[in-house]
């Protein structure tokens, strides 16, 4: 272990919210997004593309992940994103946060397991919207089914 602990959220958004942001919003760009099915970043991208998500992966290793085009940053994604869906460590989060801010997404969603306050905090200050420690696939499945 690098020495870093997962940090515990110090705040999320109340359930309304967070079903409004699933409501509202439809292009979610997801950072460290797997090829490979068994991963958990491959079965919630799956299953948001399953229910009317525009799903774009990022992830600079791959070409193509679940028949969409897969770029190497959010930078570097030509369409507006509407929330960015971290699937990567703890210290890889504040750039990625950073860059969710630079192309004005609207939301940025650490999945389960990931939250980084400071990153949040910053975030907040920008106008986005932040859910920690969450999964975008777990939260779909239990406020719109």
């Amino acid at each position: 272990m690098s020495g870093l602990q997962c940090e515990m959220p110090e705040c999320n958004p109340p359930s309304e919210e967070i079903k409004a942001i699933l409501e509202r919003y439809n292009t979610v760009a997801i950072v460290g997004l797997s090829p490979k099915p068994q991963r958990d970043s491959h079965k919630v991208a799956k299953y948001l593309k399953e229910n009317h998500y525009r799903i774009v992966p990022v992830n600079p290793g791959q070409k193509e992940i679940l028949g969409e085009k897969c770029y190497p940053d959010l930078k570097t994604i030509p369409f507006p994103i509407d929330v960015v869906d971290i699937f990567r460590k703890p210290e890889a989060i504040p750039p990625v946060v950073d860059n969710a801010i630079e192309i004005g997404a609207q939301a940025v969603w650490m999945q389960m397991g990931l939250a980084h306050n400071q990153a949040a905090d910053k975030a907040r200050k920008a106008g986005l919207q932040v859910i920690m420690n969450k999964c975008i696939k777990i939260e779909h499945m239990n406020m719109l089914k």
